[in-house]
């Protein structure tokens, strides 16, 4: 008995998987379901078994009636289905709208194409950091002023903190690479920032470092100035003044003429004619004892920009928090 149902139901499945249109799937049901199908004559055996015997059979009868059934309704349904589908599927689907780069995103693919084109490669590093890497490496020891200016957001106080500024990279990269070597490196930032149009508490940079030997401030000046050229256009121009950052010496802020005014002066640029872009300077002898290179020997430059504030200008965004709340309103 128990071959008996076993052979009926793989005969039952293996003629559903044949069948080509639905009267064979009709015929096929009345032959193994139907009141005098095989089933029901097999059912009749059932009372001549032993009490054991018929509880053990009648499980495999109810699996082998389940198992045709569905097959039988699963077949059907793929049928109509296929009746359904009255389209040309080799025909190209309808086009999906894709999304756009993030502001962020596209201007910095475009910033870093342009120092790639200068021989700079891209680099990254950790977002979050040790107080080591963030302000010792970077010429602020715990007792320098400078450190007020920059309010960390501590992970674990006095050494895990989220890097406020991407010159933690350039610390790395001065500890890991040999000289020469030139990288630029964007990403995130963060400190504690009361939010508004103008300040976020994470924030994105650009910053850039070349060391080698014989690098002078005049490479730097060329660099940045090419660069403003081919971001900005080369109508545009640069100038630098003297400013005091901790981890380069000399130190120089960079302006670009106000591109509203042409020079001239207006509210923008608050009637100087020019608009603060980033700061830079010669990496400080310091930086590079930390990390045992001479600094009568070697040489090198960094930079540090708000990406940021060149988005915004980009793209025309008046508050920073645009940039981040994910209205897509604000489209390339």
């Amino acid at each position: 008995m128990r071959e008996k149902l076993q052979n009926l139901k793989n005969e039952a499945l293996a003629q559903i998987i044949q069948a080509t249109n639905p009267e064979e799937l009709e015929n096929l049901r009345t032959h193994y379901l139907g009141k005098k199908g095989a089933l029901a004559e097999a059912a009749k055996e059932l009372p001549k078994l032993t009490p054991e015997e018929r509880s053990e059979i009648g499980q495999l009868f109810n699996d082998a009636k389940t198992a045709i059934t569905d097959a039988l309704n699963s077949k059907l349904e793929i049928r109509n289905l296929k009746l359904e589908i009255k389209e040309d599927l080799t025909l190209p689907g309808t086009p999906i709208a894709v999304g756009l780069p993030h502001p962020i995103s596209a201007v910095a693919e475009e910033m870093n194409d342009i120092f790639q084109s200068l021989g700079f490669s891209v680099a990254d590093g950790p977002e979050i950091e040790n107080d080591e890497f963030n302000y010792n490496r970077l010429n602020l020891p715990p007792d320098h002023p400078a450190r007020n200016l920059q309010d960390s957001l501590y992970l674990r106080e006095p050494d895990v903190l989220l890097r406020t500024h991407t010159s933690s990279v350039e610390a790395h990269i001065l500890a890991d690479h040999q000289p020469p070597y030139r990288f630029v490196f964007p990403g995130k930032s963060y400190r504690y920032e009361n939010v508004n149009a103008s300040n976020h508490m994470m924030f994105y940079q650009y910053q850039g470092v070349a060391v080698g030997e014989g690098i002078t401030l005049a490479n730097l000046k060329w660099t940045l100035d090419t660069f403003v050229k081919k971001f900005f256009g080369p109508n545009r121009k640069t100038r630098f003044r003297c400013k005091y950052y901790p981890e380069v010496e000399p130190g120089v802020g960079v302006d670009t003429d106000c591109e509203f005014c042409k020079g001239r002066g207006c509210a923008v640029c608050k009637n100087r004619g020019w608009i603060e872009m980033l700061g830079a300077g010669m990496i400080h002898p310091n930086m590079f004892k930390k990390v045992g290179l001479d600094p009568r020997k070697y040489s090198g430059f960094a930079w540090g920009m708000g990406l940021d504030r060149i988005v915004m200008t980009r793209y025309g965004l008046r508050d920073i928090r645009a940039l981040y709340n994910g209205d897509l309103i604000y489209k390339i």
